[in-house]
């Protein structure tokens, strides 16, 4: 059960003077809340012997107030430093994960659906941090508090009498015990669901205009019903052994208090113990109520956020597929790109994606990369992005391996468009700014104006400041095309990649677009990949990529001569283009 406090040790040790600061004030306050009752059973036998005195009345009345604010202010110092820890706990634990997010590449996101990084991210983290800090209180206060009023019974009042009514004690710890490991299974399997249960809805809520064309309204609503059927039913067992928790523990207080009451009453008319020692020992067993009741919520705690735990790091040990090297070669710009005899598969998958692959790109020139879908366009720059590992022959930029250049670097030259452009659900200006952080809006507008997006802007309620709304639902294809290629463009990159990002516009645009980027890129390396053979006309070098290997390439005037697919798919497109012309 405590093994989720050894998970957290590395936190525990880093703030241990915060958490034994909490610790001490918190045990410092349960032994100042032990006097009180002394003094009311102090008060019953002055009453009881006729001894009481107004002044002596006075002092107790003094002494129990003061007690209380000295109670009250170091229970405040103690809730705010355990409970702040707790807080801490939770910031950085979201902040290492996010982190990781971060660092993985495809593969992990592949493995990993989105809801159930989103449950771990929320729900699991939460339950850690009330391990870090509710569990924390829990267990102080069902050990030591919890001895400190054992003690006192005994030592103060009567060992007898305080040993018969802590008969059910064995009981309730077996009994917790079986509830704590019915828990964290459960709880697991909940949280597992909520995560499937995420997952869905986002996809729902991304794929709404599909789910509206297909008319599959009622089928997702019965999908997503019998998803948080399922995490009803699944809660709803770890709320039945949640549920046992209390009847169990007032069940067995309830025997504590019979033996008590039954047991004291027979002591004090064999002049045993006092009437007051009565009292005082029946209000010290109502505060046992809690440290008993703090063992069954211990072991709740404990064993949630073990499960909580266990699912987040699961996430954290998952070790990155491609990695800085230990010593990375730093390179100063990038004068040529060579691909040498390049072949990759995606993992698990026994076919070639691409295979032979050979190239050699220097400075300034445009590439232009097409062939028919799947032929594997996008996993060439994902290569060069160095997205996946497990690459055969060699990919060398100023003819240093791209393995031994750190990937903050080769990240750093690259600016990428892809296919599915992804917008920010903030205002026009800042999804472009993310390309640069300090970009001025004098800036912006010249980058727009290369994305040819500057007649949109104009139509727009609020211009930049125009919100794209959730994943850029507020634009067209063709405007989250644009406002992609400004943010690619306001980066200005030592190497831009351009992965059939200008589908979605008409050749008029498209052409404009172009020959901004001739006129902006001359000096520096442009990678075009598109099915819209106009878009690569004006290379410098075009190669045709067929089932992964390179069928043609040169020029477009070359490919042209060769008479292969590359002519074929220009005069098919030309033709087209004629047709809706006319």
């Amino acid at each position: 059960m405590f093994q989720v406090f050894k998970k957290l040790s590395w936190f525990f040790k880093h703030y241990w003077k915060r958490y034994t600061f909490a610790i001490v004030t918190l045990i410092i306050a349960s032994a100042i809340g032990l006097i009180p009752p002394k003094l009311v059973g102090y008060s019953i036998d002055l009453i009881q012997f006729e001894t009481m005195t107004s002044q002596i009345l006075v002092m107790l009345i003094v002494a129990y107030l003061a007690l209380t604010f000295i109670h009250y202010t170091i229970s405040f110092f103690w809730d705010y430093t355990l409970f702040g820890g707790a807080a801490i706990l939770e910031r950085w634990q979201r902040s290492r994960l996010m982190n990781h997010f971060l660092k993985m590449t495809p593969t992990f996101f592949g493995k990993h659906k989105t809801g159930d990084l989103m449950a771990r991210s929320t729900n699991d983290l939460k339950a850690i941090s009330m391990t870090a800090g509710f569990g924390v209180l829990t267990l102080v206060d069902a050990t030591t508090f919890m001895f400190m009023l054992i003690a006192m019974m005994g030592f103060t009042i009567s060992w007898s009498l305080t040993l018969a009514a802590l008969i059910p004690l064995p009981i309730m710890a077996i009994v917790m015990n079986k509830y704590g490991a019915a828990i964290h299974k459960r709880f697991t399997k909940a949280q597992s669901a909520f995560g499937d249960m995420n997952n869905n809805v986002l996809e729902s809520i991304r794929g709404v205009r599909v789910i509206r064309a297909f008319v599959q309204e009622k089928q997702d609503a019965n999908r997503f019903y019998d998803m948080t059927e399922d995490v009803y039913q699944k809660n709803i067992a770890v709320a039945k052994i949640d549920a046992l928790f209390e009847p169990t523990m007032t069940i067995l207080i309830g025997l504590s208090y019979t033996i008590g009451l039954g047991y004291g009453a027979i002591q004090v008319f064999e002049n045993k113990i006092s009437l007051g020692d009565l009292v005082t020992f029946n209000v010290y067993l109502g505060m046992l109520i809690w440290p008993m009741f703090a063992v069954g919520e211990l072991i709740n705690v404990m064993q949630r956020g073990n499960a909580s735990l266990d699912r987040v790091n699961e996430t954290m040990d998952y070790q990155a597929d491609v990695k800085d090297v230990e010593s990375p070669v730093y390179v100063d710009s990038v004068e040529k790109i060579d691909f040498d005899f390049v072949t990759f598969s995606y993992p698990h998958t026994k076919s070639n994606q691409l295979e032979g692959i050979s190239l050699q790109v220097k400075k300034g020139q445009t590439i232009g990369v097409v062939g028919k879908t799947g032929a594997g366009k996008t996993t060439l720059f994902k290569l060069l992005l160095r997205q996946y590992p497990g690459v055969q022959g060699s990919i060398k930029i100023s003819d240093v391996d791209i393995d031994t250049i750190s990937l903050d670097q080769i990240r750093e030259w690259i600016g990428y468009v892809p296919q599915d452009q992804m917008m920010f659900s903030k205002s026009i200006r800042e999804n472009i700014q993310f390309g640069k952080e300090d970009a001025t809006d004098e800036e912006i507008y010249r980058v727009m104006e290369l994305a040819h997006f500057l007649e949109d802007i104009k139509t727009l309620p609020k211009g930049l400041d125009t919100q794209v709304g959730e994943s850029g639902v507020t634009l067209s294809g063709g405007q989250k095309q644009r406002v992609a290629l400004a943010r690619a463009f306001i980066k200005d990159p030592e190497i831009l990649i351009l992965d059939d990002s200008l589908s979605a516009v008409d050749g008029k645009t498209e052409a404009n677009i172009i020959a901004h980027l001739r006129k902006e890129r001359m000096n520096k390396t442009t990678f075009i990949a598109a099915h819209r053979l106009s878009a690569v006309t004006h290379a410098d070098h075009i190669i045709v990529l067929e089932d992964g290997k390179i069928s043609e390439e040169g020029t477009h005037e070359k490919l042209m001569a060769q008479g292969g697919w590359y002519k074929e798919q220009y005069e098919n497109q030309q033709l087209d283009d004629g047709e809706v012309i006319s």
